[in-house]
């Protein structure tokens, strides 16, 4: 049986992370012989000052192929750890999706395509995960990690958001690599750029940041450009970020309607950044559909 399982707000600023807490729980299901993990991936949601978080509101998520028999081993032990292992004054939320019983996929999708962009009571949250039977709970304080998680699980689903957490350690800053040694990891399916070009196995690829691959149409991707030495480098941290949500942008929800012809800055005719609901904020942009 597959699922997905998703953590959200977790930590304040001196403890230790939610990704941290979301492989320890991975290595609860594997210790235990529950099941076998996947890669855990951190999913970005809407910077705004609404939205209570601790530094970056993001989600972690992860994929799992388990023993049917134990799915509530998972959910009470997944569970009880969180609750334990949070920081004082988070709000933790947790998520656990069923892959195979989830019939309108889009839905889910969806929301957490909604999560990037828009502002979402958890309510709302809670409402969906009864309507498409997956399991959604907050561990303490006031709870608001649910939205996150559910989100995080909605974007992991659709397979085109999220990178890889931590991602490939043993290709060191600075060092240069083939693209086909960088392959015979398994956390990297492509090496690409950004316009999904994909680099032949003998190009040459330096790590800048870190080699760390995003999740696009289902595949782990290392993303890289040229530098000013005509290089191959993988991409920085916000540029992976920018990447991310340029993609996921173009990804068009049920309320698009375009704006007037002068306000329009993209190239492409539906996305976002081109939608009459959207309000530019110092850093990027917040969805008002819900004001209207």
């Amino acid at each position: 049986m597959k699922i997905l399982l998703c953590i959200d707000d977790t930590d304040n600023l001196e403890s230790k992370g939610t990704g941290s807490i979301a492989t320890e729980i991975k290595e609860i299901i594997e210790h235990n012989k529950w099941g076998t993990c996947g890669f855990i991936t951190r999913h970005q949601l809407l910077l705004h000052k609404d939205v209570p978080y601790t530094s970056h509101n993001s989600s972690m998520c992860f994929d799992a192929e388990i023993k049917k028999e134990h799915y509530m081993d998972i959910v009470q032990a997944s569970a009880e750890y969180l609750k334990n292992e949070s920081a004082e004054g988070s709000d933790p939320g947790i998520c656990i999706v069923i892959i195979d019983k989830i019939n309108e996929k889009e839905k889910l999708i969806n929301y957490g395509i909604r999560a990037k962009r828009q502002i979402i009571k958890k309510e709302e949250a809670y409402k969906l995960a009864k309507e498409l039977n997956i399991y959604l709970e907050e561990k303490g304080g006031d709870g608001q990690g649910v939205i996150g998680a559910l989100a995080g699980a909605g974007l992991r689903l659709g397979k085109n958001d999220g990178e890889l957490k931590g991602g490939v350690s043993k290709l060191q800053r600075g060092e240069y690599y083939k693209v086909s040694e960088m392959l015979k990891y398994k956390q990297i399916d492509q090496v690409c750029t950004a316009d999904m070009d994909i680099l032949n196995n003998n190009e040459i690829v330096k790590i800048g940041w870190k080699a760390k691959p995003v999740l696009s149409n289902g595949k782990f991707i290392v993303i890289v450009k040229k530098n000013e030495e005509k290089e191959w480098i993988t991409l920085n941290k916000s540029e992976i970020r920018t990447f991310g949500d340029e993609k996921i942008y173009k990804i068009i929800c049920e309320n698009f309607s375009p704006d007037v012809e002068e306000e329009k800055v993209s190239g492409e005719a539906k996305t976002c950044l081109n939608c009459k609901y959207r309000r530019w904020t110092e850093k990027s942009f917040i969805c008002m559909i819900d004001k209207h």
